[in-house]
């Protein structure tokens, strides 16, 4: 047996053992498909990606809506919900400004940046 098992995802336990094709920890009792752990992983990492409102994924080029009324600095009215901007870029990790993950321009408006939280996808 060189195969080691993976230690518990809940409690870390390392003593965790088959039943069939379920992986047991006999310590907390926490029952998971080896398949659906590997699943869940690469979902994880996939986490890094920028996702709208809703959760759908965003790219360069995608159209999106604002979903909230936003106020901006040095304006005389805010940028309303339902507002549809064009052709969004995205802000490298580590180049980006707080939260603002989205580089845009808005009509009416001019260039800015914009949370991903805060826009759905078109």
């Amino acid at each position: 047996m060189t195969d080691a098992l993976p230690p518990c995802p809940q409690c870390s336990s390392e003593y965790t053992y088959e039943m069939g094709d379920l992986l047991v920890c006999p310590e907390c009792a926490h029952e998971w498909s080896p398949a659906e752990a590997a699943a869940a992983a690469e979902e994880e990492a996939s986490a890094g990606a920028v996702r709208d409102a809703n959760g759908n994924p965003l790219a360069d080029g995608d159209d999106v809506i604002v979903v909230k009324d936003l106020p901006v600095k040095g304006a005389p009215k805010p940028i309303k919900s339902g507002t549809k901007v064009r052709n969004i870029r995205l802000v490298a990790p580590d180049l980006r400004v707080g939260d603002h993950d989205i580089d845009c321009k808005v009509d009416g408006f001019g260039p800015m940046q914009l949370k991903s939280s805060l826009v759905r996808k078109a």
